[in-house]
């Protein structure tokens, strides 16, 4: 959808050329997100404020949907683009309302569909409508100003959005929130996004592939497990971090990695035939569950060995649950927190799904490098 080939910029300045951008060649897929990453300076911004001509390119190509840009007028080009900066820039005389229908209306769209597409994109946000149409932007937060920044963006339904670091001033707390929100969404509306980041963290969350710049160059395009997992040379490793196996926890999900035939068994389970259950599987624990299939204790062989009367007489309490959609970080977090090898996980209701465990965890953080060296052996 996104297609750059040999794209540069060489700005003109009193002391000689700087080159921003040299030969950059990349793809972006239809429907995916592409994080660009890298140093102050390094040209990232500047390959995004190309694609929309916020900077003309001195050469180079840029292709949307395998049409050449550079046939485009502007007003044309634009159209076609979403974009969000991380100042926002809301209209400050006008409603929310307003605000998103701006591009509706300059595109000839009559007022009520423009309405409705506002109203939709606000819940889509977790906004809702009949709260937020008709205030100003003073009356929001900075997080909701954020929201309402990136859905005038997609007002029009552009099929390309172009993001310029949009979480940048929002607290941590409400980054995580509005990250959260806007890949919901993105699981929806599937646009192709392009998106300037200054956190390896974030580009790791957010991106489909990221893109690590340099001095104007690309120095590795890939899959951020394969950034993380593959640094391409030591400028990339050093850039990602010396924790870069820690941060691919957050790119395995709980529920991948779940053993969801662990043996779970009722509060009104003998002790005998919960111990057959146990030593019939080769677990270590049995989780204990209500009439609700909801977690609520656990036992060991050890102690149920030799034991009589139900399971719920025996049981002890779950050290800690994990939701089923969380990343690997918050189960590491539990687990060291609660000095344990195992959680049970559960769904959104809170019924058990299994049982996660720290060779899991392991195993999954290895995937990548038992891929890569077969690989290389063939």
């Amino acid at each position: 959808m996104i297609r750059l080939e040999k794209l540069t910029k060489i700005f003109d300045t009193p002391n000689g050329q700087i080159v921003a951008a040299r030969d950059v060649d990349m793809e972006v897929p239809e429907g995916e997100i592409c994080v660009l990453l890298g140093p102050s300076g390094c040209g990232k911004t500047t390959a995004l404020k190309m694609i929309n001509r916020l900077i003309a390119p001195t050469s180079g190509k840029i292709f949307i949907n395998d049409e050449d840009t550079s046939t485009l007028n502007d007003v044309e080009l634009r159209r076609n683009i979403g974009y969000v900066i991380q100042q926002i820039g809301l209209f400050p005389n006008m409603t929310i309302e307003e605000n998103i229908c701006v591009v509706p209306k300059l595109l000839g769209w009559d007022n009520k569909k423009a309405k409705a597409r506002a109203s939709e994109l606000l819940d889509l946000v977790g906004l809702d409508p009949s709260l937020f149409l008709k205030r100003y932007p003073k009356e929001l937060s900075g997080g909701q100003q954020q929201r309402v920044g990136v859905i005038r963006a997609l007002a029009a339904d552009p099929p390309v959005m172009l993001m310029d670091e949009p979480f940048g001033a929002i607290d941590p707390i409400n980054r995580e929130v509005i990250q959260d929100e806007f890949l919901k969404m993105q699981a929806e509306i599937k646009k192709t996004i392009m998106f300037v980041s200054h956190d390896i963290d974030e580009a790791v969350k957010m991106a489909d592939k990221i893109a690590i710049f340099k001095e104007g160059v690309i120095e590795q395009y890939d899959s951020p497990d394969n950034v993380l997992a593959h640094p391409s040379n030591a400028f990339v490793a050093d850039f990602v971090g010396a924790d870069r196996t820690l941060k691919r926890l957050r790119l395995v999900t709980v529920e991948e990695i779940t053993d969801q035939d662990a043996p779970a068994v009722s509060r009104h389970s003998k002790a005998k035939d919960a111990l057959t259950a146990l030593n019939d599987s080769a677990a270590t624990v049995a989780v204990m569950i209500d009439g609700d299939h909801h977690p609520v204790g656990y036992v060991s062989a050890e102690m149920l060995k030799g034991a009589s009367g139900l399971v719920q007489d025996l049981a002890r309490p779950l050290p800690a649950v994990v939701p089923h959609h969380a990343d690997l970080r918050a189960v590491v977090s539990e687990m060291f927190a609660n000095d344990v090898m195992w959680l049970a996980s559960v769904d959104d209701s809170g019924r058990y799904t299994g049982v996660v465990t720290q060779p899991a965890v392991t195993a999954a953080l290895g995937e990548t490098y038992r891929r890569a060296s077969a690989k290389a052996e063939r």
